[in-house]
């Protein structure tokens, strides 16, 4: 197979949750120009619209708010309609409340674990079923430096982000057998408004950059490769794993 066909998603249909802002919609972007279909899902309509209108590709958008969610089977019916059954489901949407251990209550945690964890395993466990039929597919979720570091004032989050990290486990597990493959994204420090209180201190974001092995933090075109790697044909043998995708922060 040439290369341009090992790594293609052209012609895929893929759904993206947290695709009004952050890597979410940096990863919609990259797979819409690569000429998939994308549905990007999120709550904020403006944003979505925004997205859709001046990204080049084709596009659609689901407006839903992931924590209202309770079983995701209306939520799974909407990301159909555009273009049909989904070929790749990328788990992007993310809360991190940074709130300190002592502080945390519990509708801070359950709001983390929800959003990072729970709702990303069931919305899988309603599109995967196309993607079985298909013989096909691919989960990809989005873990954390988190999923293997403790940072301050992270207890949920990185509670839930280890979650996340066993759940794509376990869901190579249950499908891979089946023709989906599951994998999970692990980013370092990129500047998104998920990490804009990290970035408005320069003297932190440059302390972060020096704790990596190639001296910078992340931009948005080092998703690009990873990310078209786990959604082609290129991953076929690939499933379970998380991509670190840091410039060697966890490798110090």
């Amino acid at each position: 197979m040439a290369d341009d066909a090992l790594f293609s998603v052209k012609g895929k249909v893929v759904c993206v949750t947290g695709a009004s802002s952050g890597l979410g919609q940096g990863a919609a972007t990259i797979l819409a120009q690569a000429g998939a279909k994308v549905v990007g899902v999120a709550r904020r309509l403006s944003s979505l619209e925004t997205w859709s209108e001046n990204t080049e590709g084709e596009t659609a958008f689901v407006t839903a708010d992931l924590l209202a969610q309770e079983s995701c089977k209306a939520l799974a019916d909407e990301i159909v309609e555009p273009f049909g059954c989904p070929d790749i489901l990328i788990n992007a949407a993310g809360v991190n409340t940074r709130i300190n251990a002592d502080q945390v209550r519990p509708a801070d945690w359950d709001q983390t674990i929800k959003l990072n964890l729970t709702v990303p395993f069931f919305l899988a466990q309603q599109l995967v079923p196309y993607m079985v039929e298909a013989n096909w597919g691919r989960v990809i979720n989005f873990a954390s430096l988190q999923s293997r570091r403790a940072f301050p004032n992270g207890i949920s989050y990185g509670a839930s982000k280890g979650g996340v990290e066993q759940m794509t486990r376990a869901m190579a597990e249950a499908w891979s057998g089946k023709g989906v493959m599951a994998n999970a994204l692990a980013p370092g420090f990129f500047p998104t408004e998920l990490t804009s209180p990290v970035f408005e201190d320069s003297a932190t974001a440059d302390a972060l950059a020096a704790q990596t092995c190639v001296g910078r933090n992340g931009q948005l075109s080092d998703l690009e490769g990873p990310l078209k790697f786990l959604c082609s044909s290129a991953s076929d043998y690939v499933t379970g794993q998380v991509l670190f995708v840091d410039g060697g922060f966890t490798a110090k």
